[in-house]
């Protein structure tokens, strides 16, 4: 369908001098100002008709690549308590999933996700391997209780997603409706002009056995990137490990066993380290926790962390090596039932760790970073006392070994025979994708024939995209002090003809000719006709994020315009006659930036 010209003046454009006091970062500081958004309620946003258009074609883009590999479903919002109680995540989404009751007393939910509902379609209709693979998706409103909604559009609960699911009769399906979409998402957001990186990341609530982000990075994100500058490794500190330099240890005092020492007044780390003057890397850091098992409502557990003194707890890894679905600190009361010490001076002697996770006792879980390790310092779950000489395995036992620490700016790339050093930046995720294996399948008995006539389950796949992330980051990576620029690709519109002078017969003519032509050479186009200041409508063009903008002023007399490109503040006079050529000249240069990317 060939776009049809708007004029500005007839446009509901409410663009704004100032940003709302709450607005903190970027994209949401201009995503008001610019006209695009208004706020209902917290974390719930109106869309207006300039927002609506750059997400109508991100929703195009994603729509086009997507139909490639797989077939678009619509499925309903408002769920049924059911499939959810199957899968076991009625409990384990807790308070992040908006649940209400019919008139009925019924109970439903808003859809957070829809691993459920399409399992529920996979195990009616498909029957066969015959019928595998299958990929499906939709792009549809999601709800997410959002306890602290912020940063605009960035963390909302109400929010527009991309979903797809895949069923694969094996792993070696499974492996390609992965690397389908890996490559699909990088078409996608390429083609919006996104700077992106891929990393291995946690797959948390989702479950799995491979997990991969598409991150852009901004200070506006939540998430911290490790990534190596010399090769190609980047994971989420979710997941990310590093190597370790090698740890000179402490040579043992007296017959070498645990010896307790007096520390008054040292329950800090630093002060531990200092008092024995040794490196806190020789010091065992504890962190104790209560977790919520999954599948469990109201029941917790105790969980002790024990870790290098100068590193610090990754709760998501912890989680996932304990199997819980929530963490809190552990109050005073629960520190004496569990370790009969106050914080400080918590260690592993003398603990009785469960032999399975999550049980009835403590569970104890030692960081690999401390296996192999030796004449280390701990606390002595006594007041102002520690102990020294301490070797892991020696000493005390655990439950389980895991990585459980967060890798820190500076590590070494876990990468055989790589050099560098890890680097760690804010990110914002915008795309997701997960290799879900047989959790929803199996548990909620979805079955086909094999080759063979054998029942089978299928394996799954879960691919997520977040359709105004991708709006919030484009803004995020290319703004300045007077607005933002989107690529041609999802900006509202390609150009914006400025009319400087709307009262002049000529100029209005001039622009409105040249408004047409760019029209009919298939191009998203904007008239200001608005009767307005040039000054105002320059700065008006500057902020609501158009990439080229033509000003029809004085020049115009003698067949000129003004072609200014938004992402580096230059202009350039074009004769009239050859401004359609200079514009679709520049939205192709801009095509070929953003596939190189």
């Amino acid at each position: 369908m060939r776009p049809h010209m708007q004029r500005w003046s007839k446009l509901f454009i409410p663009t704004l001098r100032e940003a709302p006091a709450d607005a903190e970062v970027a994209s949401h500081k201009f995503l008001v100002r610019s006209g695009y958004v208004r706020q209902l309620g917290a974390g719930i946003y109106n869309y207006l008709f300039l927002g609506q258009r750059s997400i109508n074609k991100i929703v195009g883009i994603v729509r086009e690549e997507m139909d490639k590999i797989a077939q678009e479903f619509f499925l309903p919002s408002l769920l049924p308590k059911e499939p959810w109680v199957e899968s076991g995540r009625w409990t384990g989404m807790g308070e992040n999933m908006f649940r209400l009751k019919d008139r009925k007393g019924a109970e439903l939910c808003l859809g957070m996700t829809h691993e459920e509902i399409m399992t529920v379609i996979a195990r009616n209709e498909l029957r066969s391997y015959k019928q595998l693979p299958q990929i499906w998706y939709q792009i549809q409103t999601k709800f997410r209780d959002e306890p602290r909604p912020k940063s605009g559009l960035l963390r909302v609960r109400q929010f527009t997603m991309k979903d797809a699911y895949s069923f694969d009769i094996d792993k070696a399906g499974l492996d390609k409706s992965f690397d389908l979409h890996d490559s699909v998402y990088r078409k996608i957001f390429s083609r919006c002009g996104l700077k992106f990186v891929a990393v291995e990341a946690d797959s948390g609530s989702m479950g799995g056995s491979q997990s991969q982000e598409f991150m852009v990075y901004t200070d506006a994100g939540e998430d911290l990137i490790a990534s190596c500058p010399v090769c190609s490794y980047a994971a989420n500190t979710e997941k990310a490990n590093s190597r370790l330099d090698p740890v000179t240890e402490m040579e043992p005092t007296g017959d070498g066993k645990p010896e307790l020492v007096s520390t008054p007044n040292c329950a800090a780390i630093a002060d531990v380290a200092a008092f024995f003057n040794i490196s806190e890397a020789s010091d065992i850091k504890c962190v104790a926790y209560m977790a919520l098992k999954r599948g469990e409502k109201d029941s917790w557990h105790g969980v002790s962390a024990f870790l290098r003194g100068d590193h610090q707890v990754n709760e998501t890894k912890l989680m996932g090596a304990v199997g819980a679905a929530e963490l809190r600190p552990m109050v005073a009361e629960e520190l004496e039932q569990y370790f009969h010490a106050p914080a400080g001076y918590l260690g592993p002697i003398g603990l009785t760790p469960d032999t399975e996770k999550l049980g009835k006792g403590l569970t104890v879980v030692v960081d690999h970073a401390l296996e192999g390790r030796k004449n280390l310092v701990c606390g002595a779950n006594k007041l102002d006392f520690h102990l020294r000489n301490v070797t892991p395995g020696r000493d005390f036992k655990w439950t389980l070994a895991a990585d459980i620490r967060t890798v820190n700016e500076g590590d070494a790339c876990p990468k055989d025979g790589c050099a560098g050093k890890l680097v760690v930046g804010k990110a914002v995720e915008i795309g997701h994708i997960f290799k879900l294996g047989y959790k929803y399948s199996e548990a909620m008995g979805a079955r086909v024939l094999d080759p063979n006539g054998k029942e089978v389950t299928p394996i799954m796949g879960s691919y997520g995209i977040g359709i105004e992330r991708i709006l919030t980051s484009a803004i995020e990576q290319s703004n300045d002090q007077n607005g933002f620029w989107l690529p041609a690709s999802i900006a509202p519109f390609t150009v914006v003809v400025t009319v400087t002078n709307i009262a002049d017969q000529a100029l209005r003519e001039a622009g409105e000719k040249l408004a047409a032509d760019l029209e009919a050479a298939g191009l998203d186009v904007l008239l200001d006709d608005r009767d307005e200041r040039a000054g105002v409508k320059f700065k008006d063009a500057d902020l609501v994020g158009i990439p080229f903008r033509i000003n029809v002023g004085k020049k115009a007399a003698s067949g000129l315009v003004e072609l200014v490109t938004r992402a580096s503040s230059s202009s350039v006079d074009v004769a009239i006659a050859d401004v359609v050529a200079a514009v679709k000249a520049k939205v192709e240069e801009e095509k070929l930036l953003e596939a190189s990317c």
